[in-house]
């Protein structure tokens, strides 16, 4: 009996804690939560674990298969808040960061500012198995479409026209999701997300997954990753960015806050982050 009872504790134990190991590292590829690429540290924890609102604010109620709690579920460095740049340098800037998202930057200067939150879209579209609407434009105006991609036709791009042919076996894998991000990317920028993007009309109302940007040669965008409120209904916010070069996605300190992550939204005024300034109408939205 005494034996049995032990090999049922036993087996017990390795299922609760293989649980929470999947629930931690590895969940349900329809899980929201779910990442494909491979994390750096063992030891992740979300940024809605490691950061807490301000005193007086909650964090906003979010549909479990948002974006926004996907960004907020995020794995943040713990080890490391050093930024480093796609060739393993050390940004020059390390002022700008109140930590580091556990998301590789890839090999070539190519995830910049708006590539990060296209990168963060399509990922979280692509754990979604929401194929369809994995889609962007080229800076051309032409449409970028992943299932075009994993169908195996390539863009050929002359002058400023671009046409699709096919060129490619079809091949549905996340190794090629990541080529297939590497061309947008290439082609893409702040310019041409902007104009895919929705002016949110009350920018005090900012939900997770807006963008402040501001399209242009160079521009600049932010993600905002997460949002509180208050009982008036006065909201905050954090933000994360990539830069020039490409460099580890970052969650942004407030310049007004020393060391603190969280911005207070507004309908209208300068939002003053570490390495540009916005204005709050600059806010857009998928």
């Amino acid at each position: 009996m005494c034996k049995g009872i032990y090999v049922f504790l036993i087996i017990s134990c390795y299922l609760l804690s293989s649980a929470y190991a999947d629930n931690h590292r590895n969940p349900s590829v329809n899980s929201p939560k779910y990442y494909h690429w491979p994390l750096q540290e063992d030891a992740a924890v979300k940024i809605s674990q490691s950061i807490e609102p301000p005193e007086g604010y909650t964090r906003i109620t979010l549909e479990d298969t948002s974006f926004g709690t996907w960004l907020r579920a995020l794995p943040l460095l713990q080890n490391s808040n050093t930024v480093h740049l796609f060739n393993g340098d050390k940004k020059f800037n390390q002022l700008a960061q109140h930590s580091i998202i556990d998301i590789d930057v890839g090999d070539k200067d190519l995830q910049q500012c708006a590539d990060a939150a296209i990168r963060l879209r399509a990922e979280f579209l692509f754990s979604k198995k929401d194929y369809k609407s994995i889609h962007f434009n080229f800076t051309s105006g032409d449409n970028a479409s992943w299932e075009e991609w994993a169908a195996g036709k390539r863009p050929v791009i002359k002058g400023n026209k671009v046409s699709w042919v096919h060129k490619s076996a079809q091949n549905h894998s996340y190794a090629n999701f990541r080529k297939y991000l590497e061309t947008v990317f290439t082609y893409a920028g702040s310019a041409s997300l902007s104009r895919e993007l929705e002016t949110v009309p009350n920018p005090a109302k900012i939900l997770p997954g807006d963008i402040f940007i501001q399209g242009g040669y160079p521009g600049h965008a932010v993600i905002v990753m997460d949002v509180a409120e208050n009982s008036k209904g006065e909201r905050v916010f954090l933000l994360a960015q990539s830069y020039m070069p490409a460099q580890q996605v970052h969650l942004l300190r407030n310049p007004k806050i020393w060391n603190g992550p969280w911005y207070h939204a507004k309908s209208s005024g300068k939002l003053v982050t570490p390495e540009w300034i916005f204005n709050f109408k600059d806010l857009m939205r998928f």
